[in-house]
């Protein structure tokens, strides 16, 4: 069959599809705003109280870039708005569904890009990414290892894969990937799946050294009802499918938005202090107390355990979008209240050097901060938790692509950029620790490669003699 026709055969099944199922955003606009002063930012804040739109970014500040999404309904009252502050803006997307329609569709432009069963031309859903996980462990047994770090409010597993290329050595280093804790963000899992697809079978000796010096504990989707539930019925959902706090939202809103809690607002580290909500209709819903989450307290309980073991060195939280490395503490706002992470310059010279890293293969650029100077001031986060209540010397949030030409419908086509950009970050970000003393990094050299292929045609042979 011609494949201009399997083309247009997919776009209708997409479409059917998602005009079916969940909730549809046609006419759905998303504007882009700059405010000038403070009383275009108390405008935004009165359309925001108003539910005349919702705000992809948690707030805003003058002179900073927010997002807003607006429904057909409340267009004309939410341009006024505009108009009466002399508010400029701007279209950055003209249909929200037909945005969400295009990332369904896999990008053909690119050549196969593919390992076993997963593929990086397109976004997967959570069962897709689980069957893959189980096919590493059967194809790399000798390396790979599924996890499970415990249950959703839904009880579906929190499934993870260990990479460990050196089995048995002691006082063993791990390192720890947490992916899309925030349930829309797609890039994240994207992401963190080709990271471990990298460190599984890269023949590159840096990416190898990165892969084989510590043991990795990745986690594609930590929230995994939310990334569901954004396949199934809201591609916009954002918090996990808690049912503790349903109640009828106030008018604008959707009833559905009770449910939920914004999991990175959850742990107990300054819960509920700022950058948080007590409403559980609003996105930063931070729980009814610190910890009300089984997902939450799975993390939590895996790194604790985790560290009793041995040396958790590295812990990266991924999330879109804003292009940031972000070092804890995310409440503060000076940087002499930074120092009370102990490590700060340490963190930031490992950070900043990881952006330039990034920055050299497409020119993408990174800004490297505190939450609240390169975005917002935010608590109960997940890296904060892990740095002040475990210590772990090196803990970031990443927020992959875009600057929000796209937001949270990052096209297919971005997500091998994407992948390829951060681990070229990871790289230099794991050889700047060693400078640092926080490790001795070790090459292998070009035996590890000999071994390696060995390893993964033993694994081969092991899967097909079962």
């Amino acid at each position: 069959m011609d494949i201009k026709i399997l083309i247009f055969i997919f776009t209708i099944i997409v479409t059917i599809v998602s005009a079916s199922v969940g909730k549809s955003y046609d006419g759905y606009m998303l504007y882009k705003i700059v405010p000038k002063d403070d009383s275009e930012v108390k405008i935004l804040e009165e359309i925001q109280v108003k539910n005349l739109g919702e705000f992809w970014d948690d707030a805003f500040k003058v002179n900073q870039e927010t997002k807003v999404m607006v429904s057909p309904e409340n267009r004309q009252e939410f341009l006024r708005h505009l108009d009466v502050g002399k508010i400029e803006s701007k279209i950055v997307i003209n249909d929200i569904q037909r945005a969400i329609n295009d990332q369904l569709k896999p990008d053909i432009s690119r050549s196969n890009q593919s390992y076993l069963s997963y593929s990086w031309t397109e976004y997967h859903n959570l069962e897709a990414i689980y069957s893959w996980l189980d096919e590493l462990e059967e194809n790399h047994p000798l390396v790979a290892k599924t996890v499970v770090m415990g249950k959703s409010v839904q009880n579906r597993d929190i499934k993870g894969i260990i990479i460990n290329h050196r089995p048995g050595r002691p006082n063993p280093l791990f390192g720890v990937l947490e992916g899309t804790l925030h349930a829309r963000e797609w890039i994240s899992a994207a992401t963190v799946t080709w990271v471990i697809k990298e460190f599984l079978t890269s023949n590159n000796t840096e990416i190898r050294a990165l892969a084989e010096n510590f043991e990795w504990h990745i986690f594609p989707v930590v929230n995994p009802d939310g990334y569901a539930y954004t396949f199934s019925h809201n591609r916009m959902w954002r918090k996990n499918r808690s049912p503790e706090n349903v109640k009828t939202c106030p008018q604008g809103v959707d009833d559905d938005m009770s449910h939920g809690v914004d999991l990175n607002r959850n742990f107990d580290f300054e819960w509920m202090t700022i950058g948080a909500s007590a409403d559980s209709c609003n996105n930063q819903y931070a729980g009814p107390l610190a910890f009300s989450e089984p997902e939450t307290r799975a993390i939590s309980n895996y790194v604790k355990t985790l560290n009793e073991k041995g040396e958790i060195i590295f812990y990266i939280a991924f999330h879109s979008y804003t292009q940031l490395i972000i070092i804890p503490y995310s409440h503060v706002v000076s940087l002499d209240d930074a120092l009370l992470s102990g490590n700060y310059p340490d963190m930031y010279e490992v950070a900043i050097r990881g952006a330039d890293a990034l920055e050299k293969r497409y020119g993408t650029h990174y800004r490297v901060g505190l939450s609240a100077t390169v975005m917002y001031p935010m608590s109960g986060a997940s890296f904060d938790w892990v740095k002040a209540a475990v210590n772990v010397p090196l803990t970031y949030l990443i927020e992959l692509r875009d600057l929000g030409e796209f937001g949270f419908l990052l096209p297919p086509g971005q997500i091998i950029p994407t992948a390829l950009e951060t681990v070229d970050a990871l790289v230099e970000m794991g050889q700047s620790a060693s400078r640092l003393g926080y490790y001795e990094l070790q090459y292998s050299g070009a035996n590890s490669v000999v071994f390696s292929s060995l390893m993964i045609l033993l694994g081969v042979l092991i899967a097909l003699l079962k």
